[in-house]
């Protein structure tokens, strides 16, 4: 899609006038990223913010020990990066490709510049950053209070109803998932995600196909969230 019709579906312009939207979209730039790309570091300047057109974006931190840590995947129709813009401090997280990607790019001078222009803007913004908090917020306490086969089934059904697409046996998760990757979901060590998904395989709760999981039992899963 363009510019000007992926900002209307974007939550964070969705109320804004057709003005603002068409002058907005005059600003956007439009960029390509294969799987495993990375966007940008922590640490990086934050100049733009990204509208994701096609594909997924995940973003993470590294631990001291050098692991990576996911903090949330974004999908089409979301944007992301709108904490640098704001402060006009570095990024407090990295971002790469999950998948081939397609973003357009909003530059800081001409996101804040619209953002004094329309109050629906400056709410729905507030409300977006109140969303990343909330997501924060439950992020830290599934890793405070939850084991690792919890961490496991929480990140399984919340990219299910994400990206999940309904099939005759289950829910299949729409992203290619490594053992690594989930690893970095979940803060936990590959094998030890190997052996959760395998006990949830020989339980009937999910199913596995190459990198495709598929969840079997989604009560069985939610189950297994205790805290």
């Amino acid at each position: 899609m363009n510019g000007i019709e992926l900002l209307r579906k974007t939550p964070l312009f969705a109320g804004v006038s057709e003005e603002i939207l068409a002058s907005l979209a005059q600003c956007l730039g439009k960029r390509t990223f294969a799987r495993g790309m990375i966007l940008f570091h922590k640490g990086s300047p934050g100049n733009s913010l990204y509208l994701i057109d096609q594909g997924k974006i995940r973003i993470f931190i590294l631990s001291e020990a050098g692991q990576e840590i996911s903090l949330n995947i974004h999908g089409p129709g979301d944007c992301f990066g709108e904490l640098a813009l704001l402060d006009g401090f570095s990024r407090s997280a990295g971002a790469m490709a999950v998948e081939r990607t397609i973003t357009y790019t909003l530059q800081r001078q001409d996101f804040l510049r619209h953002l004094d222009e329309s109050p629906q803007m400056a709410r729905a913004l507030l409300a977006q950053v109140s969303n990343h908090l909330r997501n924060a917020t439950d992020y830290a306490e599934s890793l405070a209070f939850l084991d690792v086969y919890g961490r496991v089934a929480t990140i399984l059904l919340r990219l299910g109803e994400r990206y999940g697409i309904q099939e005759d046996n289950g829910v299949q998760i729409d992203m290619r998932l490594t053992q690594a990757e989930l690893a970095g979901y979940v803060a936990a060590s590959r094998e030890m995600v190997n052996r959760v998904l395998r006990s949830f395989r020989a339980q009937g709760l999910i199913s596995i196909g190459g990198q495709c999981v598929t969840i079997l039992d989604e009560q069985g899963l939610r189950n297994r969230i205790t805290y």
